[in-house]
């Protein structure tokens, strides 16, 4: 919701819907920005757990006029864990609501085809408002971003690193760089080495945490990672390097034709293969195709049952080291 938006009229009822609890956070503070400008909040804002709301309570809430203030402000929090008779009650409220308040709801997933979704989508064009997650490849950027509301500044290693250690939940990220701030006492500036030395690993690593090391050639932050990474996640790392192996060949290929571009022939947003062109340039062609016929002989060694982890350690390291350009040649 945008300055603009918040200018405009208010509807009956919203739905904040999606799984990024931050960006559901911050709705909400916004709608009850909006409301309090109208008068006293304090006495016209009542919040449901849908879990444990009654439809009834809801609406009684709803039909209650405001005091000294336009508008109540009404939050129904993982509206999509309602009962049904509930959900109902508040579908029926819908059909006639009070014109005095506003109905806020949250959930993570409510479908459309719902009688709820419909309900409230009804209300108007901006009624339902998205809090899908952000694509990975967008989360660096959007934490940076989220830095400078703490006061602080990020690098981009940095960032990459913060998601790295504590995950891409927005929530724990914005609570990660709160305490930072705090530490900080003021306004700074933070890299990577700041960031490692600073917040704790709380989530395991993701695969592709493990191939962005190896496309920077960086064989020790490669192999640690890969060392943390859960037995149940080496299969999909397998598949995730080779499909790796070939975005960097194919950004080669686009660097010597010129006049196209990698998300042009692989598809996808640009965002998406930002570093690729950096890394393929760590690479020889040789050395690129050597890893991805390698990676034949891996697959049949992790599915021999003698172990799936060390073929892959072996590979990872052959790959990332800059000694592996002799290797390919030979």
């Amino acid at each position: 919701m945008t300055h603009e938006r918040t200018q405009m009229p208010l509807l009956p009822a919203f739905l904040a819907v999606g799984p990024d609890l931050l960006k559901q956070r911050r709705v909400a503070e916004r709608m009850r920005e909006r409301i309090a400008q109208t008068g006293d909040l304090s006495f016209n804002h009542e919040r449901f757990e849908g879990a444990q709301a009654e439809g009834s309570q809801v609406v009684e809430a709803c039909n209650t006029i405001p005091f000294m203030s336009d508008y109540r402000l009404v939050e129904v929090r993982e509206a999509d864990k309602l009962r049904k008779a509930d959900a109902e009650a508040i579908v029926a409220y819908l059909s006639a609501p009070c014109d005095t308040t506003v109905l806020m709801l949250f959930a993570e997933k409510l479908a459309k085809n719902t009688r709820l979704h419909k309900a409230v989508a009804a209300c108007g064009p901006r009624a339902v408002i998205d809090c899908a997650p952000l694509k990975r490849y967008e989360l660096a950027r959007a934490v940076r971003e989220m830095a400078v509301t703490h006061g602080l500044t990020l690098s981009g290693s940095a960032a990459e690193a913060l998601i790295e250690l504590v995950g891409t939940d927005t929530l724990h990220l914005d609570a990660e760089l709160c305490r930072l701030a705090l530490e900080q006492g003021g306004r700074a500036s933070l890299g990577e080495v700041e960031v490692r030395a600073r917040v704790a690993r709380t989530v395991d690593p993701e695969p592709w945490t493990v191939l962005d090391a190896m496309c920077q050639r960086d064989v020790a932050k490669c192999l640690s990672l890969m060392a943390q990474l859960p037995d149940g996640e080496l299969f999909r790392l397998l598949s995730l390097a080779a499909a790796r192996i070939r975005e960097l060949i194919c950004a080669q290929s686009v660097r010597r034709r010129g006049g196209v571009t990698i998300e042009s022939q692989l598809g996808g947003p640009a965002g998406r293969y930002r570093n690729h062109a950096a890394w393929a340039q760590r690479f020889t062609e040789a050395e690129l195709v050597h890893a991805l016929v390698s990676l034949r002989d891996v697959e049949a060694a992790m599915k021999s049952g003698a172990g799936a982890r060390e073929p892959l350690a072996r590979w990872m390291l052959t790959t990332a080291s800059p000694a592996s350009a002799a290797r390919a040649l030979r």
